[in-house]
């Protein structure tokens, strides 16, 4: 009786699959955002929604889960039904959990599937404005040289700007000494005014501080040099090694059927060909992810070689999360 009951519950598990991909999408879609509304992931999802929405013929809405560096957002993702309908925006710090936390809810490559790259940002190398080095080599110079006598500014364990901090300490090979914020704004406030020496944040956040002259700039991190950003890329400037972006990517649960994942995919692609969309992107200093790169095949690989790329880097530093 057991066995004829597990085989009739298996047989209406593959006749539901294939009924939600037809029927998909029947109701709203809920992007969660594991980060506060108004920043640039917030506003990045706001853009690709709004795109999905007009594909897919039905709401897509925005939802900030915010805490545990992202993880308790894409743990009730991970725990969502897998029919389409509830999706997790996330950027490269999905794949640095992997390694920052001993413990998790789920598990960052099996507990999704990946429906494509949606954008990526340059980080950028910048200091007070009377720091003494005027280019990439005379700043990484003088870190070697000044070491933990230097501080340097990130907004907590597994953001973008901690991960880029510890790329920049790697490549020098001292550590500096690091100073904590609630966000990259207050920050550069304090970098403006002198209290901190050294950043590597997103070129959305610092970009109209370069361009005005009220923060020192040294690179981008990127491989090809930034639209609306006259900086050096740290590849051209001699430390390939220092090379980065803060991409963002959307997730749906694992087990999502691969009609819907399609489905999904294909709205992102059509999305980041809005004008709106590009318009706004440009303002951010973001591109948008290549068409080839807006797919969940190529999706799954590259956050795999994202969390092997980041493993060793994090565990040489030795920060992991609680």
């Amino acid at each position: 009786m057991i066995h004829r009951r597990s085989l009739l519950a298996a047989g209406a598990a593959l006749l539901t699959a294939p009924a939600l991909a037809q029927d998909f999408p029947s109701r709203p879609i809920t992007i969660t955002v594991p980060f506060t509304a108004g920043g640039p992931t917030d506003v990045i999802s706001r853009l690709v929604a709004e795109g999905m929405a007009k594909q897919l013929g039905v709401a897509v809405v925005v939802e900030n889960v915010t805490g545990a560096g992202g993880t308790i957002a894409a743990a009730r993702v991970a725990q969502a039904r897998p029919d389409g309908t509830t999706l997790l925006m996330h950027h490269i710090g999905h794949a640095t959990t992997a390694t920052l936390y001993r413990s998790l809810p789920y598990d960052v490559e099996r507990s999704f599937a990946p429906l494509g790259l949606v954008s990526d940002a340059a980080m950028t190398l910048v200091a007070r404005p009377d720091f003494p080095a005027t280019d990439l080599a005379g700043f990484m110079a003088e870190l070697r040289r000044q070491g933990d006598k230097l501080t340097l500014a990130h907004s907590g364990l597994g953001g973008a700007n901690q991960l880029c901090g510890m790329l920049l300490q790697r490549a020098v090979g001292k550590n500096l000494t690091t100073v904590v914020f609630r966000g990259s704004a207050p920050a550069i406030t304090d970098m403006m005014a002198g209290r901190i020496d050294v950043f590597c944040d997103q070129a959305t956040n610092t970009a109209p501080f370069i361009r005005d002259g009220r923060v020192k700039a040294y690179a981008a991190t990127l491989p090809d040099r930034v639209r609306g950003l006259e900086l050096p890329t740290t590849t051209e400037a001699g430390v390939p090694e220092l090379v980065m972006s803060t991409w963002h990517g959307l997730y749906a649960p694992a087990n999502t059927p691969v009609e819907i994942q399609e489905r999904l995919s294909a709205s992102i692609r059509a999305a980041l060909k809005e004008e709106r969309l590009l318009a706004r992107f440009g303002e951010l200093v973001t591109q948008p992810a290549a068409e080839d790169r807006v797919t969940p095949a190529y999706h799954r690989r590259f956050l795999a070689e994202e969390v092997a790329r980041w493993r060793p880097i994090i565990q040489e530093a030795g920060q992991y999360a609680d």
